[in-house]
């Protein structure tokens, strides 16, 4: 099975464009975190999970707006060109406002009564948020220039928040052939959705074989359950069909809500928010204060400083005004919103 997998990522790793920057690979990466969240966040049925995947949405499309800001002024490439209208690009929760005390990025874990789109919501989104996390952190020492390569590093370790975030959302009981059971359902899952939407018959040819070989693997798992665990498949996924395909769309309006409702949150023990209603010996501050004392130095603060400097103004890709008054300024970045007390 492992072989398989190996077998699969190389075959659909470099569909990519041949010429795609490593930059523009990342906007990719990005995008596909926003759309994929809201996704998920706006049918998601578990009001714990669904705060989560709201939180650390405006994150990853903060890390959209940084990167975006990185490429247009080293490459002069506007990555309007690669969002294909689905997804703006502005400021989220800002990037230095993301690092948190490690605790505070733990949550209660779905069980086994959780709706099962849930539990795949949980399992899918801490598997894409562990691939970019892991992109980011091998590729930041192959980046040309300085900045570039602090600005991976610095993303890349909210990225890890994110992955410790997600990650706990899933079951904590369950045996480790019980996962690989549910592990493969959720592959399962995926190349499903990809097989109902792929609009490129030669594409879709490829997500059709990798779902056939993943049915196999799921009965491969469901066999080792029974076997050694005398348990049957359905004491894991309570029926074979799956819930509603995931299909990735625009959901800009969606996201500026969150925006409006939840840009100034930070985590709290295992809730969420506004930073000025925290404590004021909260370790959160405790932690910024170790980690960006000197916020000049803070490298997706330095991007955008950078690109204002180059341009007059940041880089922006938006169909209307910001949501938030404070971040409606195009010639200065703020670093206070979801981080000062």
């Amino acid at each position: 099975i492992r072989r398989h997998e190996q077998q699969q990522q190389k075959r659909i790793s470099p569909l990519r464009p041949t010429n795609e920057t490593m930059l523009e690979t990342t906007i990719g990466y990005d995008q596909l975190a926003v759309d994929l969240t809201a996704e998920m966040a706006e049918k998601e049925c578990d009001s714990n999970l669904r705060k989560a995947l709201d939180f650390a949405l405006l994150e990853d499309f903060d890390h959209l707006y940084r990167y975006a800001d990185l490429m247009e002024m080293q490459q002069g490439v506007c990555a309007e060109r690669l969002v294909g209208g689905y997804t703006e690009i502005m400021p989220g929760r800002p990037t230095i406002s993301e690092h948190r005390y490690p605790k505070d990025d733990v949550k209660r874990p779905l069980n086994k009564q959780a709706d099962v789109s849930s539990r795949l919501n949980a399992c899918i989104i801490t598997a894409a948020e562990q691939q970019t996390m892991n992109y980011y952190m091998n590729i930041a020492a192959l980046q040309t220039n300085d900045q570039a390569k602090k600005l991976y590093a610095e993303i890349a370790m909210i990225e890890e928040q994110h992955v410790t975030h997600y990650g706990s959302f899933i079951d904590s009981s369950m045996s480790p052939l019980q996962k690989l059971l549910f592990h493969e359902y959720s592959e399962c899952y995926l190349y499903y959705s990809n097989l109902c939407t792929e609009s490129d018959e030669r594409i879709k040819k490829i997500w059709e074989e990798c779902l056939e070989q993943e049915l196999s693997h799921l009965a491969h798992a469901s066999k080792l359950l029974q076997t050694y665990e005398k348990m049957d498949w359905q004491e894991v996924i309570p029926d074979g069909t799956f819930p509603n395909i995931i299909v990735l769309q625009p959901h800009k309006e969606y996201v500026r809500q969150v925006i409006a409702d939840s840009v100034e949150k930070t985590a709290y023990q295992e809730d969420y928010i506004c930073a000025d209603k925290l404590p004021d010996n909260y370790r959160f501050f405790k932690y910024q204060k170790q980690v960006n004392d000197h916020v000049d130095n803070v490298a997706s603060h330095v991007t955008i400083d950078m690109s204002i400097e180059k341009n007059g103004e940041d880089y922006r890709y938006t169909e209307k005004p910001h949501p938030i008054k404070e971040l409606q300024d195009r010639k200065t970045d703020n670093t206070s919103i979801g981080r000062m007390p």
